[in-house]
């Protein structure tokens, strides 16, 4: 052979060589770093007067506050936190003139009054009221306590600390004291408009009362006392009534159902309260979370308020005068955030209308018609909000390659325009990320189980990759066709497109008693510690994968946090013939062991029979049929899923010694890491331990 002859074919097999080792796993194409180099938005919120806008973005760990004024809303940071210690930044909420911004610096207290402080710092950590003048540039911190509560009138804010309503006025050097003594934890709801009031929450052993607090007379009135639970009260534009909802027939059961209420209204001055609408039905009319403002009293005498009485979460509308209640999101969809404009006429509300896997915002009247898509496309929108002044749109935004991020969109157009283009930072690997594709697979059981898959770019279906499972937690979640709106899980979505960076096949599923997908589908029977029926949904999953050409049937691995941590214990204590490794973050192991630790566990998992069904519903019970390796991973102050559910099961594992086991324990960090460090030190172990054994 020539020389020239030689070297061509030398250079062609190097090539070939490059091209076909670029798509293995563990060859990277971007890092950890760069995908999670973004700034995560959260906390979007409007001045009550003016064209102002603020939010917290989380850039890498240093949190921080961000304002932007209209029309151009350029943006401005305003506090110069620069450490990625873990304090989290939030309720961040505008004085009545829209001069100071107050927030919240520092985690709550775990049950032992620790507050979380995951760089171990000596001098530990704190939760804290903190005030920034926008027109001094100055900040200053209030008092230990948490959400604040602004007056609508004065300089004035109250807050939570110690159990109790503590009241300041919004200057330096100002001396907060408890507003008032009386039994109970009380938490402050909602100022009268004329600001001489104050309504209340005060919460007893296995009930709870409205209260009012009058400024001028220093004294509480109780709005209609009862055995049931009373909560989120609202007030007449004229202050003359308080609106409020009565939860009754006990306590009932966190993840199962909701629970059922009544829309009640009161007079100040008689105090007692008439039942202006209850739910007809046994779906108990809530989900397990509800949005922060649940109820609100809008313009024209309607109250709008959330209900699940018609097998979807809805928005309506409750005329207080004669009682009718109008449907303002009618179809089998669900609404998440709202916003009720400053004027009160109108509502605006993110749902996956037309579009179950993503989020798109809509308007409409509160006295009803048709709803209007502000918003539509193949993008994700939440948090909306409507400015006073220009009734400008703001909200947060992403797509399936463009991470969160705060937008805006002028009134009576549709373009969208990012606001803080730059905090995408230029390592941000966009153009090398995948668009997940929509899989629905069909259950033997009957049930559409929505995933999302993203495949390794430029891979072809007669190359066998190495799969991989992720389950969200919850499991009142919902993964989408992008970049997620709250922080955990877009970082799980940065997670499997990292994985499919390296050559991971990925498949995001969201199995059964998840969100998204309507009340029959969230109260699928015999779901968790009643039978953990979601699991067929991973065995679908597992075969389908299996049945993918570009798939090898022997290397599918799990990974999951919290309730996804639970199903990947599930997957490889029952199936290690199907699962060849998996990730496990702080997953729920032993049912039974949570429901004697957490009085049911949210699940009412209580008495002998049910006791004995959640072991059986747990990997635990099947922990000798585990043979496939796993890394876990926990953080020690979780106070989600205790500590104990991974100390219990990795001790089982190590006493049979039938499966490989790897611990990754990260001291005084909490169930969501709070530190972008932890983030990258466990996700980065996590693609290690697949690399090794996938």
């Amino acid at each position: 052979m020539k020389e020239s002859a030689w070297k061509r074919a030398v250079y062609a097999a190097l090539i070939i060589f490059f091209i076909s080792t670029s798509f293995l796993p563990g060859k990277e194409h971007f890092t950890l770093e760069d995908i999670l180099s973004y700034s995560f938005p959260s906390f979007f919120t409007v001045s009550p007067e003016g064209d102002l806008a603020a939010w917290v973005f989380n850039s890498e760990g240093k949190r921080n506050i961000w304002i932007a004024y209209g029309p151009a809303y350029e943006a401005k940071q305003i506090t110069d936190y620069n450490k990625d210690d873990g304090q989290e930044l939030g309720d961040l909420v505008f004085n009545f003139d829209g001069t100071v911004i107050l927030y919240v610096r520092g985690g709550a207290a775990n049950r032992s009054g620790e507050y979380p402080n995951p760089t171990s710092d000596p001098e530990g950590a704190e939760q804290a009221l903190w005030a920034f003048d926008l027109q001094k540039g100055n900040r200053w911190k209030i008092e230990k306590g948490s959400q604040p509560l602004c007056s609508p009138t004065d300089n004035r804010v109250v807050f939570h600390a110690r159990g109790g309503i503590y009241l300041s006025v919004i200057e330096e050097d100002s001396q907060p004291r408890p507003l008032f003594e009386a039994r109970g934890r009380n938490t402050a709801s909602a100022w009268s408009p004329d600001g001489k009031k104050l309504a209340f929450v005060s919460q007893r052993e296995d009930h709870s009362f409205i209260g009012i607090y009058d400024f001028e007379l220093k004294s509480i009135n109780w709005i209609d006392p009862s055995i049931d639970r009373d909560g989120y009260p609202v007030w007449s534009p004229c202050s003359k009534y308080v609106a409020f909802i009565r939860f009754t027939g006990g306590p009932g059961s966190l993840f199962r159902g909701g629970r059922i209420f009544k829309i009640m209204a009161a007079s100040i001055e008689t105090k007692k309260a008439e039942t202006l609408w209850e739910c007809p039905n046994t779906t108990g009319g809530f989900a397990q979370y509800y949005p922060s403002q649940t109820l609100r009293w809008a313009e024209g005498g309607y109250l709008v308020f959330y209900s699940e009485h018609e097998k979807w979460m809805h928005l309506y509308s409750l005329s207080f005068k004669d009682k009718k209640l109008i449907s303002l999101s009618p179809g089998d969809y669900e609404v998440e955030d709202s916003f009720l404009s400053f004027d009160g006429k109108e509502l605006l509300f993110n749902a996956n209308k037309d579009d179950i896997d993503r989020r798109h915002i809509w308007s409409v009247s509160v006295s009803g018609g048709k709803a209007v898509c502000l918003t539509p496309g193949n993008g994700i929108e939440w948090s909306p909000v409507r400015t006073a002044k220009s009734k400008n749109l703001l909200f947060l935004c992403s797509t399936a390659l463009q991470p969160a991020a705060p937008a805006y969109q002028t009134q009576g157009e549709k373009t969208i325009r990012l606001i803080a283009p730059g905090h995408i930072s230029e390592r941000f690997p966009s153009d090398k990320l995948v668009p997940p594709q929509q899989v629905v697979l069909k259950t033997p059981d009957g049930y559409d189980i929505h995933c999302q898959l993203f495949l390794p770019q430029k891979t072809n279906l007669n190359e066998k990759h190495p799969a991989v499972i992720f389950m969200h937690g919850g499991p009142i979640r919902q993964m989408l066709l992008g970049w997620h709106m709250r922080g955990y899980y877009h970082n799980a979505y940065a997670m499997n497109q990292y994985l499919a960076g390296k050559g991971y096949v990925v498949l995001s599923v969201n199995y059964r008693s998840g969100i998204g997908y309507g009340y029959d589908f969230r109260n699928a029977p015999n779901q968790g510690p009643r039978g953990a029926s979601e699991y067929q949904d991973i065995i679908q999953a597992g075969l389908y994968l299996q049945r993918r050409p570009d798939v090898d049937p022997g290397k599918i691995g799990l990974w999951g946090g919290s309730y996804g941590g639970y199903l990947t214990a599930m997957g490889l204590a029952r199936d290690s013939n199907l699962f060849a490794a998996g990730v496990d973050l702080h997953g729920v192991h032993d049912w039974s062991l949570r429901g004697r630790r957490r009085n049911g566990g949210g699940w009412d998992i209580q008495g002998e029979d049910i006791m004995n069904q959640a072991y059986q519903s747990s990997p635990v019970a099947d922990v000798a049929f585990w043979s496939s390796p796993v890394l876990f991973v926990h953080g020690d102050d979780d106070r989600n899923v205790d500590f104990i559910q991974t100390t219990d099961l990795v001790h089982r594992l190590q006493r049979l010694g039938t499966a490989h086991v790897e611990i990754l324990i990260i001291p005084d960090e909490v169930h969501g890491f709070l530190r972008h460090h932890n983030w990258l030190r466990v996700y980065r172990a996590a693609a290690d331990f697949f690399d090794r054994f996938l």
